[in-house]
């Protein structure tokens, strides 16, 4: 080969070289499609989501717009004409059935769904919500404070009407948050809607006051502010864990339970994203993600022991029929706001 080969193969060669890096820096600079996810899933939770599924899908990026259930629900059905979300997910599975029944969602099976618990998802095929996790009801009581009050220890969900606790509970208000829904709708399927009005007209006298969290009691029990607060097991064992002096009660009559799921929003422009959004949250991965704070999640064997929950715990679950509580959503807070709605916390602006 002569010197002018030479130089000439050189040439090519770098051409090739800085082709090559121009390729790739053009791919690097390729924007990422923005996928707007709509969530009540826990602020704790939301960067590792996000953070799996970007390193598995780099060419999308989660835009996450949060609140609590109640709220996430409202939203959505207030902008049925225009929607904004392209997924919904951890959110109530009785939510996205009301949404379901609304014809907003699109019925969509992700892979790997066969090997998810049927048990956790909607019964449909293609299912309209795919499950994440189950949560449920769990009482946090402060022992020391109830110490100081000389309060007992209540077992079940009728002790809590005793004159004793008068001005020492606080609990989820229905319309904004799912965890106070879910108490509310498993009281009147428990018992039946006459005596689970009864009951919750006896409880109210009871009631220092409706926050707008499903989080907040079990965190206001942890802090001392009351002794009691009725909430769900993942943040009653976040507050436990956290060295709060509080007891995990589960109430013997039976849990007020839903499941966190995933859904297509079916006016999405975007549904190949979406879609690779809810394979991946049906996943192993995300379920190892949904176990670090829930003791039921849907793919099999991957849920763990933790603190201060039952083994028994799935055996505690109340009946719980979804389509019922969706149905009559509208209904139930109608009537639930025109009795007890008086000693709801302040909204925030």
């Amino acid at each position: 080969m002569n010197t002018r080969q030479r130089k000439r193969r050189l040439t090519l060669s770098l051409c090739a070289a800085v082709l090559g890096m121009a390729a790739g820096t053009a791919a690097l600079a390729q924007p990422k499609t923005p996928l707007t996810v709509y969530t009540a899933l826990e602020t704790d939770a939301l960067t590792l989501y996000k953070d799996g599924f970007e390193k598995a899908n780099p060419d999308i990026e989660v835009k996450w717009v949060r609140d609590s259930t109640g709220i996430v629900t409202a939203k959505l059905l207030a902008e049925k004409a225009n929607p904004q979300a392209d997924v919904v997910a951890g959110v109530a599975a009785s939510s996205l059935a009301l949404l379901e029944q609304e014809g907003m969602l699109l019925a969509y099976e992700p892979k790997g769904f066969k090997e998810l618990d049927p048990a956790y998802s909607d019964t449909k095929r293609p299912p309209a919500w795919v499950g994440m996790d189950v949560w449920a009801a769990t009482i946090c009581f402060n022992r020391v404070e109830a110490q100081k009050l000389g309060l007992p220890k209540p077992e079940s969900w009728k002790d809590l009407t005793k004159p004793i606790y008068k001005g020492a509970i606080v609990m989820p208000h229905p319309a904004s948050s799912g965890t106070g829904y879910l108490d509310v709708s498993s009281w009147l399927q428990m018992w039946g809607e006459p005596e689970g009005w009864k009951y919750m007209d006896v409880l109210h006298q009871n009631i220092a006051q409706y926050v707008h969290s499903g989080s907040k009691p079990c965190k206001q029990a942890g802090a001392g502010e009351f002794p009691i607060g009725i909430s769900f097991e993942f943040r009653a064992h976040q507050v436990k864990k956290s060295g709060a002096p509080v007891d995990l009660i589960f109430p013997k009559e039976g849990l007020g339970w839903d499941i966190e799921a995933t859904s297509l929003m079916k006016t999405s422009k975007k549904l190949d994203q979406g879609k690779r959004f809810a394979d991946w949250m049906a996943s192993k991965e995300a379920n190892q993600i949904h176990a670090n704070w829930w003791a039921i999640v849907a793919y099999p064997g991957v849920a763990r022991k933790l603190d201060g929950i039952p083994e028994n715990y799935q055996k505690l679950l109340a009946k719980n029929d979804f389509d019922w509580a969706a149905k009559n959503r509208e209904r139930i807070l109608a009537e639930w706001s025109k009795r007890y709605d008086g000693k709801s916390e302040a909204k925030s602006n």
